[in-house]
């Protein structure tokens, strides 16, 4: 059988060669024509051909073509250049699936989506499975921990789903020196062996994971140029065998999904497997009692039981986060003690979710490329004491595929009695919506003297790629 790999821009050559190594015919369409010229010379090892979707009038027989869930072709389109070959079509989610199918028999495997919190969550779990060596794939980097230590295996890397493929690939070369390994990582002589991994992942995941967790569809955007949603393509982590998934969204998106073992968690809904009894929010550390019932395991139990934590949760979006955590952990067979302790390990991520001070100032950031409207919302909506902060938002577009709705954020902001400043092209678009006059700045990073020489605390909301702001 052929294999037609669409889109090169998002993993596709990875999956290519891959394939190729494997000894299957392989050719490749580059959908955005961004093909590098080193990717191209790797393919050319590989004898993979790049060719025209009209190429395919010279083809006969079976071809499989896998295509990016968010594609704006639609198979029709693909069809048309040849209609009598005998099609199938598979996504990359399930293409790198495939490749996986018999790696990690012996490692515990989470797979993490959904609109928001999933690094926060991959790096929950870290703390929680810390013991275990955790290979990481997250918008952060893929990373591998030995003895709680961080080594960086490439920092610069997306989570599209071919670059699970890659951070395993990645760890391997660690674990034979014969081979070579990326420039500048620096690994520990002894690093050999990884009995955990966790991956993030956006549209949807592999299905590799042990538990795939689903942790919300906050918003429902649209990607396929309208033809598809969020919520259609992460429907795909029911191909794990073990799904955690926020109550809401099931009941909303997922409810006719048959699967044997679908855990559920909530803030406030007594008929999922797992919600809370009660919290006590703090910007320092919420307390959590939950209450958890026949959660069904990666082993096949069901387990009930109450467990109080203390967690960096200081809004209600950081506390379903993590009960989604909790829910995997528990599915995992991660005993109670440990998952007390690493959510309490858990101080958020520099350049995330994370609160610091300077001078007298308390500053909580939000800094997210996939800040939306809700996420804005709920972020101003943790402060307390509206007075003793200045609000900044800002950011950059073309960022992620959700996008803000500036009309709610705007008549949201106007409903506000607090300092508020605006900053990027966010804020910029956002101003021209307000009713009432706020303060633009064109550099983010004077938000923070303003504070400071004000002796006022700020929320500093951002949507940006964090590498962008870490330097500061």
């Amino acid at each position: 059988m052929n294999n037609l790999v669409i889109d090169l821009t998002h993993g596709g050559v990875k999956i290519a060669v891959s394939l190729a190594k494997k000894g299957k015919p392989v050719v490749a369409y580059d959908l955005y024509n961004t093909l590098k010229s080193i990717d191209a010379k790797m393919l050319d090892v590989y004898n993979v051909d790049v060719i025209q979707l009209n190429d395919l009038a010279d083809f006969k027989g079976d071809m499989n073509v896998i295509y990016p869930i968010h594609m704006p072709l639609t198979f029709d389109e693909i069809t048309s250049h040849n209609p009598d070959l005998n099609y199938t079509f598979q996504s990359h989610h399930e293409a790198v699936g495939e490749l996986l199918k018999d790696w990690g028999e012996d490692i515990l495997k989470v797979e993490v989506t959904g609109v928001k919190g999933k690094t926060s969550t991959v790096f929950m779990l870290k703390e929680i499975l810390i013991d275990e060596n955790p290979l990481i794939l997250s918008s952060l980097g893929a990373l591998l921990y030995e003895d709680e230590k961080e080594f960086i295996l490439k920092r610069n890397i997306s989570i599209a789903p071919a670059n699970i493929k890659e951070t395993v690939d990645l760890a391997y070369k660690i674990a034979n020196p014969i081979c070579k390994i990326a420039e500048g990582t620096v690994v520990s002589e002894n690093l050999r062996k990884y009995n955990s991994a966790i991956f993030e992942s956006s549209l949807g995941v592999s299905g590799i994971g042990d538990v795939g967790v689903l942790l919300n569809i906050v918003e429902d955007y649209p990607i396929a140029k309208g033809r598809s949603s969020a919520s259609k393509a992460k429907k795909q982590v029911f191909r794990c065998n073990t799904v955690v998934c926020e109550k809401e969204a099931y009941d909303k998106y997922y409810s006719d999904v048959e699967h044997d073992k679908v855990n559920t968690f909530s803030l406030s809904d007594k008929t999922s497997n797992l919600y809370l009894k009660s919290v006590e929010y703090s910007l320092d550390e919420t307390e959590m009692d939950i209450i958890f019932k026949d959660v069904r395991t990666i082993n096949d139990n069901a387990i009930s039981g109450e467990i109080n934590l203390k967690a960096f949760a200081p809004g209600k979006h950081n506390a379903s986060n993590v009960l989604g955590v909790v829910l995997t952990a528990l599915c995992l067979e991660i005993p109670q003690d440990k998952i007390i302790t690493g959510i309490l390990n858990y101080k958020g991520i520099p350049g995330r979710t994370n609160k610091k001070q300077i001078g007298n100032s308390t500053v909580i950031e939000e800094i997210n490329p996939g800040i939306n409207t809700k996420a804005i919302e709920e972020s101003i909506n943790m402060i307390s004491s509206l007075d003793d902060y200045i609000i900044a938002i800002g950011g950059d577009y073309g960022i992620t595929c959700e996008e803000i709705d500036e009309d709610k954020v705007s008549e949201f902001l106007d409903g506000l009695d607090s300092e508020i400043i605006l900053t990027g092209d966010v804020g910029l678009s956002i101003s021209k919506r307000m009713g009432k006059d706020c303060e633009v700045i064109k550099d983010y990073n004077e938000v923070y003297d303003i504070a400071v020489k004000n002796n006022k605390n700020l929320l500093f909301i951002y949507r940006s790629d964090y590498r962008k702001l870490q330097q500061r």
